[in-house]
């Protein structure tokens, strides 16, 4: 068919990556400006804690030999077994800091095709070794760590060698993907054909379609096609047992959804190396405009009449006044409301003044503005500043950690019904539990990420002076205190951050035990040896 390319070559282009920290080395904050964050926050340390360089790591020997037929793609290099220790919470980056690596795998993996995975898995479940996959290493709540101890090695398998677009199905509308694939090398693939997957979560750059995947991780756009759940038609994922493909298809009432195992199965059943994707024509009109408002409950008002409007606009994003002010965008106790549309077809400057309208109908005074048609266009200048502090809060939060200043962040999602009790609780709960762990008073900020018509999606981040050495038990005091309210309100312990190992002991909470029952048979059937990312989602035992 001439509309249905197979394609040998992709982008093989891996952006520099920080192995302490948050993406790109090059634009980790300054010394000086680590102290200039630092200065707003009232009892921070006066100095930024050093970066230590990898040849002053001590990391702990390696325990295994891979056989001779695998040698060739696996490291033990001291640069690669660092980088692949930790995620990017704020918990991975103080030890970093510290140059506590005491978790280092043993190994890392470089499959660079299906087989190489079926092999290295093979070894690994004749071993006792872990296997711990990993996409780019971007997971905020302990993901790609190991903490067991019962197995004989750990091996982190990188999944970064796979990253290329196979097939283009351009009368469906759809692309086969290896997992491996980075967020700007995959657009960039689809590109020359006009299309597009149109998700790009705020770690865009430093993640990939299977992380993806595995974690049913959100995109930027706030209504609509959220998850990349909607966008997935079909996954082939390696597993212990075996083989799964998914047969693709527009839809199916065929039973319980093959996919559905897998999509957010956190690489504890199965290694995913390819996924037909369902995907979009590029956008070409485009428009955007800002909302302030004086009364935050009026704004949150504003926001549910939108999203039970049915004009799906593609940004919505509501931030509180603390949020609003640290961004940069409005001050004066304001919130403010930033919209976006976007439409590949068809002209959007009417659906922009509809949902402008309805914000005005609660309360709104619109600022600015701007229609524009064609990739050029640009926001008004409020969607711009908080657009460039959305970039950049992943470096900010670095620097602030450098300065021993705890921050954190939660996502969660609720009705709309339990909203504003659940805002309240976060402000007095977690606010508590930062005095009783720091002694001082916590700044606690929230947005909305997404939007849909029976709930919100809130974001929160919690921000106060830490002690030098005691961040890490701090973090964990204060993280603890928010799983336990969202718990106690009915809001789940995750939007699209995934559960990993930090957010366990919610999970645990949240799931019901028929399905825990479930997922453990799942476990055993899939990866009898229980190598594949031990302690995440569940214990394999019980």
């Amino acid at each position: 068919m001439a509309d249905r390319t197979s394609l040998s070559h992709g982008a093989d282009i891996a952006p520099a990556r920080s192995w302490w920290g948050w993406g790109d080395p090059g634009q980790a904050l300054p010394d000086a400006e680590c102290a200039e964050l630092a200065a707003l926050v009232p009892g921070a340390a006066g100095t930024a804690q050093p970066i230590p360089s990898i040849a002053s790591l001590e990391l702990p020997p390696v325990r295994l030999s891979a056989p001779r037929t695998l040698a060739h793609l696996v490291s033990g290099d001291p640069a690669d077994r660092a980088g692949h220790t930790y995620g990017k919470a704020f918990r991975d980056v103080v030890r970093a800091l510290h140059g506590d690596l005491a978790a280092a795998p043993d190994l890392v993996a470089f499959p660079r095709e299906e087989r190489d995975v079926v092999d290295l898995l093979d070894w690994a479940a004749a071993s006792d070794v872990a296997v711990i996959p990993y996409g780019a290493g971007s997971s905020v709540v302990g993901g790609v760590e190991y903490r067991a101890k019962t197995h004989s090695g750990v091996l982190s398998m990188d999944l970064s060698g796979m990253g290329r677009v196979l097939e283009i199905d351009r009368v469906s509308r759809s692309a086969r993907i290896q997992a491996g694939a980075l967020g700007p090398c995959l657009e960039a693939q689809l590109r020359p054909h006009g299309l597009t997957l149109r998700h790009f979560p705020q770690s865009f750059a430093f993640s990939t379609l299977g992380g993806w995947l595995a974690t049913r991780a959100g995109g930027h756009y706030a209504t609509l096609h959220t998850h990349i759940d909607d966008l997935t038609a079909a996954l082939r994922v390696v597993t212990p047992a075996g083989v799964s493909e998914s047969l693709r298809l527009p839809g199916s009432g065929a039973g319980p959804s093959p996919d559905r195992l897998f999509l957010g199965s956190e690489g504890t059943l199965g290694i995913i190396t390819e996924a037909w994707m369902r995907l979009q024509d590029r956008p070409v009109h485009k428009a955007s405009a800002s909302v302030v408002f004086d009364r935050f409950p009026a704004a949150v008002d504003a926001v549910r009449a939108i999203a039970q409007s049915g004009l799906h606009p593609a940004n919505c994003r509501l931030l509180d006044p603390g949020e609003a002010a640290l961004s940069g965008v409005a001050g004066g106790g304001r919130s403010v409301l930033v919209l976006g549309v976007e439409s590949a077809h068809h002209p959007v400057d009417g659906r922009l003044a509809e949902l402008v309208a309805l914000a005005r109908d609660h309360g709104g005074s619109p600022v600015g503005g701007s229609t524009a048609a064609g990739d050029s266009a640009v926001g008004d200048s409020a969607a711009e500043a908080w657009r460039s502090a959305f970039l950049r809060m992943p470096y900010i939060r670095d620097g602030l950690a450098r300065m021993s200043v705890i921050s954190e962040t939660f996502e969660t999602a609720c009705t709309w019904d339990r909203f504003p009790e659940l805002y309240e609780a976060v402000h007095r709960d977690v606010g508590a539990a930062v005095r009783a762990a720091t002694g001082a008073e916590a700044l606690i900020n929230c947005r909305f990420t997404h939007v849909y018509p029976d709930g919100p999606a809130p974001y929160f981040t919690v921000i106060a002076p830490g002690r030098r050495g005691s961040e890490v038990a701090m973090w964990d005091a204060i993280k603890a205190a928010a799983m336990h309210t969202l718990g106690e309100h009915r809001a789940t312990v995750t939007h699209h951050h995934a559960v990993g190992r930090d957010h366990r002991p919610g999970y645990d909470r949240q799931r019901p035990e028929p399905f825990a029952l479930a997922l453990r048979a799942a476990k055993q059937a899939l990866d009898p040896a229980a190598i594949l990312n031990p302690g995440v989602l569940f214990d394999a035992a019980g």
